[in-house]
């Protein structure tokens, strides 16, 4: 038996509720991981886990061996790293999670930058507008956005993003007044079916959120779709902040109904804040935020 390998595998099992979550967050057979428990728990002499067929629990011996076997575990990746000198200078590979479209229009290319003043760096950046768990997936920093929970992730807030009522400057020529949202009844629109409904929208009104019917012409689920029609003068489009920004910048694209936005969004860096950081990750840290801050400033 690996001694650290079972250790290893028990600890997964605990923090992901269940040995078939353990076997994916470790990219093992679920075979394995069970096999690993069981040869750590006939080591030991001891029950570590009361298991069902829906879930698993810690015995009270259990609880006292995971939480000391927890601290040894990161012990152990605390040595591992000072050895290969990823406290020294920023080397080695650095995990990052990002939703799909600000990842790759805002944070892709501060990385490239990143890569270049950084040789010995490597950064594997995952995309997904899932909320992901930075623990369960090995993730060094994550891009999020929206307010955070209490937790011991260190945050950086870096701006914030809202949602807004856009169309080109010919259809609001030829279409009848748009006022207020009730107005929509009105009018066309397209609809971003990634970001809400393709048969109404959300409002502010005063200190209540109301929502209004719309007659979708066209849904798509890409954004820059949506922006495209809505210059091309289908229709109105409801998008984020910096989704429309390029059509808005090109005047392609003009803001309205601005007094019914809903409250933005923050947009923050989260990391896990340890006795000691890597210096890959402080580099980025550095290097990404006041680039990020410079970019999320979205001027009408």
């Amino acid at each position: 038996m690996d001694r650290l390998e079972s250790m290893s595998a028990f600890v997964a099992v605990v923090e992901a509720g269940g040995f078939s979550a353990a076997a994916r967050k470790l990219h093992i057979p679920l075979a394995t991981v069970s096999r690993r428990v069981s040869e750590l728990e006939v080591h030991l002499g001891i029950q570590l886990l009361i298991r069902t067929t829906r879930s698993v629990a810690l015995t009270e011996t259990g609880q006292r061996y995971f939480d000391t076997t927890c601290r040894l575990l990161d012990e152990i990746g605390e040595a591992e790293r000072l050895a290969s000198g990823e406290y020294t200078a920023p080397r080695g590979e650095l995990r990052i999670a990002a939703p799909v479209g600000l990842g790759r229009m805002y944070l892709a290319p501060i990385i490239t930058e990143f890569l270049r003043a950084y040789p010995e760096v490597d950064v594997a950046l995952q995309l997904s507008d899932e909320v992901i768990n930075l623990a369960d997936e090995g993730i060094d920093i994550a891009l999020r956005v929206g307010e955070l929970p209490d937790s011991s992730l260190k945050a950086i807030r870096l701006g914030e993003i809202r949602r807004v009522v856009c169309a080109s400057a010919a259809y609001l020529k030829r279409a009848r007044d748009l006022a207020s949202p009730e107005d929509l009844r009105h009018h066309t629109c397209i609809t971003f079916t990634a970001l809400e409904s393709a048969h109404e929208w959300a409002f502010h009104i005063g200190k209540t959120v109301k929502r209004v019917a719309v007659r979708s012409r066209l849904s798509v689920s890409a954004a820059d779709a949506a922006a495209d029609a809505a210059a091309a003068g289908l229709g109105i489009t409801r998008l984020l902040c910096y989704q429309a920004h390029p059509a808005i910048s090109a005047k392609k694209l003009k803001l309205i109904l601005r007094d019914y936005e809903p409250p933005p969004r923050p947009v923050n860096f989260i990391y896990r804040a340890g006795r000691s950081t890597p210096q890959k990750l402080k580099a980025f840290v550095d290097f990404a935020s006041p680039r990020m801050k410079s970019r999320l400033v979205f001027d009408p």
